[in-house]
């Protein structure tokens, strides 16, 4: 069994694992680690993926059940928890017994036949707020890092353009690039379907602009011989 200070061992951790299996919710203490809650009392309810966070030995302390790290808590010593019992205390010898109140929640008293008799008695009921159950002392929070920043190539119309974004501030809108600066844009992703996709889409442009060259230099031609008709009849 561990020490109050020491946490939780290895075994001790499959032990807790092996009772609950067993549909027990072992008891636990709060150690010095665990902050303004040490050296009270609590139920581990269920230990969830230790690969997926420190925290992982759930307990039920009061009405809350919180995560706790091994080092945390340790295995509750026997009888802890239990209500000691009060020695019940004789009247002297030639004293009266002095009747008191008796509040009684769990049993129903069995009635019984008794002379009838005046008696006043006078109960004093205090009644004491209850504290909600100390929380676990909140843990320093890390600062926050920069925004994120996104950089976006896009092409559409026959046209590449690039913008830049941090966060929710605009650092570039969408401005024009030429093919080649997007291709060597392209090069640094190590994504092969990214670059056939350019490619296809460069090979796209260059059939339709040699189609218009040739459709131009035609045209040229054309009115090329026609200023020469032109000049000769001139």
């Amino acid at each position: 069994m561990g020490a109050a200070g020491q946490g939780l061992s290895d075994d001790e951790v499959r032990g807790i694992r092996e009772a609950l299996s067993a549909g027990r919710k072992p008891k636990v203490v709060f150690t010095a680690a665990a902050g303004q809650v040490a050296g009270q009392l609590g139920q581990v309810v269920e230990l969830t993926d230790p690969t997926v966070s420190d925290e992982f030995v759930v307990v039920r302390f009061g009405r809350d059940e919180l995560p706790f790290s091994p080092a945390d808590v340790a295995v509750a010593p026997r009888g802890a928890g239990r209500r000691p019992v009060e020695p019940k205390v004789e009247p002297a010898s030639g004293e009266p017994a002095v009747v008191e109140p008796e509040f009684v929640l769990d049993r129903v008293p069995q009635p019984r036949w008794e002379e009838p008799k005046v008696e006043v008695v006078e109960a004093k009921v205090e009644v004491v707020e209850a504290k909600p159950p100390a929380r676990r002392a909140a843990k320093v929070v890390k600062p926050k890092g920069p925004a994120g920043l996104t950089v976006t190539l896009a092409y559409a119309e026959g046209e590449w353009t690039v913008a830049a974004q941090q966060g929710g501030k605009v650092l570039a809108k969408p401005y024009v690039l030429k093919p080649a600066e997007a291709l060597r844009m392209v090069a640094l992703v190590d994504v092969p379907g990214v670059h056939e996709a350019v490619e296809q889409i460069l090979s796209a442009e260059r059939s339709e602009a040699e189609q218009q060259a040739v459709k131009l230099r035609a045209e040229l031609a054309e009115i090329e011989a026609r200023l020469a008709e032109l000049r000769e009849a001139s």
